[in-house]
């Protein structure tokens, strides 16, 4: 039975609940059986709540057969990244140096989702402090792809793109500092999507950098992740960076397709600023001739160079990071891992000026994608250039998870979206990504769903039998 619901999409599952034809206790239950078997050798979760979860669960029954039925998410089960604060529940930030101790509050975005009647599963695996990984010099093993356990599953949100590929839970919460959310959609398979930078708060989320920082939805279809960013979107006057938008409802346009909608490739960033591999470059290809058969109105768009989007984000997110980490790798550099404490000195050495010379240069870049995305509606380009790498070759690993155009879209904060693009001769996903003007998200939504409709992308699973 856990193997028949483990695809259930979070519509599907409220759609069971409100026909009595699924409980969300039988859900969890069955979702539960199945991470006892199958996560000893994934590593998806950091510490699974089942007892909660039932808990949750049997309340949530309780409430949708007396009528008091929440909304889509009543009793569907979430996963949540382990840097996201869970009442009762440490948040380890998957290392050593974060204390033991359970948070005593939830996450502005956790509490929305109990809010919505969602069910928390537990806490997820992710890279230390959200950019240390994969690494096996940690308090718990580096998740694995469920495509294929020998190769990495994209990070920094990876027990989420995980356990949302291997059947774990139909929804999960991650973060997006320089590709985060996106990149373990790209890798495992799902959609995740870096939201309008301050569309969704990040109270109670341990920051990496304050001014990359998004909290965003990861799910296996575009429409779970648009009911996902309807639940967790809104203001937070609490959050500096929160936006007083009032976007809302973005599936609206989920089926309305793509004909007439302007989309702008861009070319130069795969094949000319950092070449892709022939089976990456073939799927963007394979979406954007896809699209252009669905009507879309296909043209070339030229943004600056990966390259020079690639060095401002490493300077801001460097300098911020080293802000927030200073004190403890001070005086405890032995408690981080080795790749954390690599990526996070060099923030120890910026100066002032490289500071405001990169956050000048941001300026420039949002300007020219605004530029650009006032000649097109939607962008489509790379996420990453290659497939996953096997998770213990370090070197190979080293050389290509730095090769891929996430991070620009978090410079710049327009929202962006990951997804499959198909699947490569060795059976592991291969990605694209789509991009939209600041608090279009809901346009994303559309274009993704339309490429998913035509492909059938969201139908793909992995075999973990």
């Amino acid at each position: 039975m856990s193997d028949d619901l483990a695809w259930l999409t979070a519509t599907q599952a409220s759609r069971a609940f409100a026909a009595r034809k699924l409980s969300p206790t039988e859900l969890v239950r069955a979702l539960l059986a199945r991470i006892e078997r199958l996560d000893p050798k994934l590593n998806a979760f950091i510490r699974l709540d089942a007892e909660t979860a039932l808990a949750a669960a049997a309340t949530a029954e309780a409430e949708i057969a007396a009528g008091r039925h929440r909304g889509p998410l009543h009793g569907v089960p979430v996963g949540i990244k382990d840097i996201i604060d869970v009442v009762g529940l440490p948040t380890t930030c998957h290392s050593k140096v974060m204390p033991n101790t359970p948070a005593t509050a939830d996450a502005v975005v956790v509490g929305k989702l109990r809010q919505a009647g969602a069910v928390i599963m537990g806490k997820l695996s992710t890279h230390e402090f959200a950019i240390g990984g994969p690494s096996f010099d940690l308090p718990w093993p580096p998740a694995r792809n469920p495509w294929n356990r020998d190769h990495h599953p994209g990070g920094s949100s990876s027990g989420s793109g995980v356990g949302l590929g291997a059947g774990f839970f139909p929804l999960a919460l991650g973060t997006d500092t320089g590709g985060s959310v996106r990149n373990p959609a790209s890798a495992c398979g799902i959609v995740g999507l870096k939201p309008t930078y301050g569309l969704v708060s990040r109270r109670g989320v341990f920051p990496l950098a304050f001014s990359l920082d998004h909290v965003g939805p990861m799910t296996r279809d575009v429409a779970d992740n648009a009911l996902l960013l309807d639940a967790i979107a809104g203001h937070d006057p609490h959050d500096p960076g929160s936006a007083a938008s009032s976007s809302r409802d973005f599936a609206r346009g989920l089926e309305r397709g793509v004909r007439g909608l302007r989309i702008g490739y861009v070319r130069h960033f795969h094949e000319q600023d950092m070449p892709a591999h022939p089976e990456v470059a073939a799927g963007l290809d394979a979406v954007a001739r896809t699209l252009a058969g669905e009507g879309a109105i296909l043209s070339d768009i030229t943004l600056p160079s990966l390259g020079e989007f690639a060095a401002v984000n490493r300077v801001i997110l460097n300098a911020e990071a080293w802000t927030i980490h200073a004190p403890w790798l001070r005086e405890r550099p032995g408690d981080y891992g080795q790749l954390a404490r690599r990526r996070l000195m060099p923030g120890a050495f910026l100066t002032a000026g490289d500071l405001l010379a990169a956050q000048r240069r941001r300026a420039e870049m949002i300007a020219a994608v605004d530029a650009a995305l006032e000649e097109v509606d939607v962008l489509l380009c790379a996420s990453s250039m290659d497939p996953a790498s096997r998770i213990e070759d370090a070197d190979e690993t080293a050389r290509t998870y730095p090769r891929q155009a996430r991070a620009p879209f978090n410079t710049t904060g327009h929202p962006a979206l990951a997804m499959m693009a198909g699947l490569s001769r060795d059976g592991l996903p291969l990605s694209v990504q789509f991009v939209a003007r600041h608090f279009a998200d809901a346009t994303l939504f559309q274009v993704a769903r339309a490429w998913e409709r035509a492909s059938g992308v969201d139908r793909l699973h992995p075999d973990l039998s």
